[in-house]
């Protein structure tokens, strides 16, 4: 149960640092810093593929 627990969280915290680096891609875009704006793209791109990963150790407990 534990691991479960802590798998959600895992997810529920990946998805809120997802929002926040579109958010903060967006700013960075609308400022036309393209190199900051790359970055955050890398990073949630990342972020995506970890999240994808705890789900799927999820759906297998």
């Amino acid at each position: 149960m534990k691991r479960k627990k802590r798998l959600q969280k895992g997810i529920e915290s990946l998805q809120k640092q997802i929002e926040l680096h579109e958010e903060k891609m967006k700013k960075a875009g609308e400022e036309g810093n393209i190199e900051l704006e790359g970055y955050y793209q890398k990073e949630i791109e990342a972020k995506k593929k970890d999240k994808e990963k705890k789900e799927a150790l999820l759906e297998k407990q």
